[in-house]
Parts: C-alpha cells; structure tokens; sequence
C-alpha cells in the first residue's frame, strides 16, 4: 500500500482508507470516512463524518482555467468542503470552493465545478456535469448524462430527467455583449423537467411546472403549468395529484 498522508492532515476514529490514497496538506476528515483506492484529497479540503468515497476520485482541486477561457481565477478558492453522510462515486471530479451539504449522492464519473452550493439530500447521477457558480436546492435530482451550466440556479425538490442540456450564452461565444448578458435557467421549486430537453439562456421554469421529454425550452414557464414541444408551449395544468402540496394559491 503506497498511500501518503500528509503530517498535517488530520483523520478522524476508524477510517477506511485503500491502496494508492493521497492525501495533501491541511485535509480534514470525520469519523468513520471511507476512502477507496487512488482517492486524491487537495489540500484544506474537509470532509465530515460518515462519508463514503470510492476508487479514483479526485476532491478538491483548484481550477486552471485553459488560456483562451473566459474565467479568471485570480486566487486560490476556499478549501471543498463535504457534509456528514456524503456518498461520492467511483472517478469523481469535485473542485474546490465548492460546499456539498450533509446526505449528498454523487454518482460515478460526475464532475462538480468550483464555487456551487449543493443542499442536503442532492442526487447528482452517473456522468452527469455541474458547471460553476451553480445553487442546487435541497432534494434535488439530476439524472445521468444532464448538463447543468454555469450560473444556474435550481430550486429545492426539482427532477431534472437523463440528457437535460441547460445554456447560458445566447452568442455561444460571440462578441463581447455576451459578458453582460450570460444566464444560467432559473428552475423554481418541485419543477420537473423530461429527458433531453433542452433550456435556453436565462429562462424561468416556474414551481412545479413540468416540461415534458424533448422540448426546447425558449422563455418563461409558468407555475403549475405543462409545456411541451419546440419550442415549448403551454398544453395545460399539471395535474393536482402530482403536486407536491405546499398550501398556496395558484
């Protein structure tokens, strides 16, 4: 076993930690931590008790952004830090300055960009991309294979359904206009959206609106409402049994 902890490292009571680990300066982990094989953990990062990590998964590195990127990053970001009771699959990719709150499921391959705040009990699925600058409510779900991009914001109890695309830049890279304008969606709360559907820059998909599989998602989806097609159109309500049933008026 060739795995190296840092002196300055601190570990909590009966850990688990496998073959080939590394483990960088300053790291903070909680009891009863799992770490699988060829885990790497990038310095100050912290991880809370209970926390499951599999083969080959890579938490807390900094960015570096490629020369022709957009993004600057001018400084180091504060350390990653994990939640009690986090499940992190095999050959996951989490940055730094990133927050993952207690319960937390993030499936094999995923990738989670630096400076997002995910709540507690998220499900991020297998091969699924969290881009930076994202806010992931509480009890969310993406499913396998969506792409959530930069500077989205996805309110608590959402279902985000396998092969979402979600954008944020109108001139896809062209002209300097885009810097002002460039939006990630908006989806409010307990809204579900179907497979491979596809949500524009700076759209609002309102409280329990339902995107149906397919559609292209190009303005404002209201409240309770159904949408569907390409683009998107209002079909009808949702149903009230599928509701989630916070008392409110419609």
């Amino acid at each position: 076993m060739c795995t190296n902890i840092s002196d300055t490292a601190k570990i909590g009571l009966n850990p688990h930690i496998g073959n080939n680990v590394i483990i960088l300066d300053d790291v903070e982990i909680g009891d009863n931590v799992s770490l699988g094989n060829n885990v790497v953990i990038y310095p100050g990062t912290r991880i809370a008790g209970n926390v499951s990590i599999q083969d080959n998964s890579v938490l807390g590195k900094q960015p570096k952004p490629a020369s022709t990127s957009t993004l600057r990053i001018d400084e180091p970001l504060p350390p990653l830090e994990i939640g009690d009771d986090c499940n992190i699959g095999t050959s996951v990719v989490i940055f730094a300055g990133t927050t993952l709150g207690n319960g937390a499921t993030i499936g094999d391959m995923a990738s989670v960009r630096e400076k997002c705040r995910i709540d507690h009990s998220v499900m991020v699925g297998q091969r699924a991309t969290v881009e930076n600058d994202v806010i992931i409510g509480a009890y969310v779900k993406i499913q396998t294979n969506a792409y959530i991009t930069a500077y989205t914001t996805i309110e608590e109890h959402v279902f985000i359904a396998p092969h979402v695309v979600t954008t944020n830049d109108n001139f896809m890279g062209r002209t300097a206009k885009r810097f002002g304008l460039r939006k990630g969606p908006v989806i409010q709360r307990a809204a579900r959206v179907g497979g491979g559907s596809i949500i524009l820059p700076g759209v609002t998909i309102g409280e329990e609106a339902f995107v149906a599989a397919g559609s292209v998602v190009t303005k404002d989806v209201p409240r309770f409402k159904l949408v569907m097609g390409i683009p998107a159109r209002v079909v009808r309500d949702v149903p009230g049994e599928e509701l989630l049933g916070r008392e409110e008026k419609r």
